[in-house]
């Protein structure tokens, strides 16, 4: 227990879920990153420090204390170089990277201007982490530790939110003949594989805390996620993980590809599920995913521990199933988790095969900036130990408006009308649940 944990008062927490989106509410602890984590929810608030990377400028702060330089090289040292530039002690840091803050390891910095956000991360002051053992808070005071109490046990027991259902089949993106633009350059032979995506724009602010909360009872998430961060608002149900390094300095991926429909029913899912298993398209969309995977994590790894496991396993997320595999190595001595984040990001299965192409083809055809849709969200341990979780069936809200976010792995048997279907299936995760402000 470090000098600034309160002592453990032991509560059951029957709905974490609850418990965070209420905290997140109670607007009292500032800018915040609300992690889940298998058996582990975490909400880390009232930033200490930060880092911010755009792709003009650095910009580091430290309590009353910021620091703005230009930066050179690869995104993801110069934030590990920050990170450990600031008095941690000790500490986690959270936040999250943009898709965009791939554009320098696969060279297309050229679609940048100098304002584009490519990573925020920060150092909370206040920690409260739930588990099986009970609640656990840092960094608070003793009157914060009653009210983050107090707020957790009103939580239980309250009533889920109301939903304010989104429409998410009028498309002013033109998606489906993007799709067939996409469909032609892969048959020229220019790349495998593209994830073209479309933005769905909301026509009210949205209540992002509660939206998680209902939208977190209807999901079956790998990782979900809620944050205020830098004037962003988002949450959601990531489906894999992007890379995580654990203290045993093992490197894991999860690449998802090849997605049906999922909670129409059993007999309707069974069907789907078949369908799915036996589908040419969706076996080599995961087949060359997979192998790409592989292929990254071997360039960090020691050699010969590169490896596949669950291969093309089927994994329920929310409304959709998806083929799915695991691949893993030991990261070499001279290799850190930020080196093992950087040669993954993005995920293989956001982004195209091969990357750099897949990725140029992205800056082309899916016009407007990703942002945090595709980027990941990132907790990174004092040890050093990091995980980036994928930022997909999520929802955005800045001073701006609110939108959705989806789109579909486009290779040469791609049907444009099957992938604009893929994309409302996705946004299916997210769009019953939203919940108006």
């Amino acid at each position: 227990m470090s000098s600034t944990e309160q002592p453990t008062r032991v509560e059951y927490v029957t709905d974490p879920a609850a418990a965070m989106s209420w905290l997140a509410s109670a607007d009292r602890f500032g800018e915040y990153v609300m992690y889940e984590q298998p058996g582990v929810w975490v909400f880390a608030a009232d930033p200490l420090g930060s880092v911010e990377l755009d792709a003009g400028e650095l910009r580091t702060a430290w309590g009353e204390r910021t620091t703005a330089r230009a930066w050179t090289g690869s995104p993801a040292a110069t934030v590990d170089a920050a990170l450990a530039s600031l008095p941690l002690d000790g500490r986690n840091a959270y936040g999250w990277i943009g898709f965009e803050f791939c554009a320098y390891s696969l060279g297309a910095t050229h679609y940048l201007n100098p304002l584009t956000s490519l990573a925020h991360l920060m150092i909370p002051r206040i920690e409260v982490r739930i588990d099986a053992s009970g609640v656990r808070i840092s960094g608070a005071t003793p009157a914060e530790t009653c009210d983050i109490h107090d707020l957790i046990a009103a939580s239980q027991g309250s009533e889920l939110p109301s939903a304010h259902p989104v429409d998410v089949r009028p498309d002013s993106t033109g998606y489906q003949d993007r799709v067939a633009g996409a469909v032609e350059e892969i048959r020229s032979g220019s790349y495998q594989k593209v994830i073209l995506s479309r933005k769905v724009a909301l026509p009210f602010a949205v209540d992002v805390p509660a939206t998680y909360r209902l939208g977190r009872a209807n999901n079956t998430p790998a990782r979900s996620f809620l944050l205020r961060l830098g004037g962003l608002e988002a949450a959601g149900f990531s489906p894999e993980l992007v890379a995580s390094v654990d203290d045993d300095r093992v490197v894991t991926t999860e690449p998802l590809a090849g997605t049906r429909a999922f909670g129409l029913g059993a007999d309707a899912d069974r069907a789907a599920r078949v369908d799915l298993l036996a589908d040419p398209k969706e076996i080599v969309e995961h087949a060359i995913s997979v192998q790409t995977s592989f292929a990254e994590i071997a360039e960090v790894a020691v050699p010969g521990t590169t490896a596949v496991s669950d291969f093309m396993a089927v994994r329920e997320r929310g409304s959709v199933q998806h083929l799915a595999s695991t691949v893993r190595g030991e990261l070499a001595a001279d290799r850190t988790a930020w080196d093992a984040l950087e040669v993954l990001f993005p995920s293989v299965t956001a982004s195209g095969i091969p990357k750099r192409a897949g990725v140029d083809s992205v800056f082309r055809n899916d016009h407007d900036e990703r942002g945090l849709y595709s980027g990941a969200v990132v907790c990174v341990s004092p040890t050093g130990a990091l995980e980036a979780t994928l930022v997909l069936r999520a929802i955005y809200q800045t001073g701006e408006g609110a939108w959705l976010r989806a789109g579909a792995g486009i290779v040469g048997q791609s049907r444009p009308e099957r992938e604009f279907e893929e994309t409302c299936e996705k946004l299916g995760s997210v769009a019953p649940y939203v919940v108006k402000a």
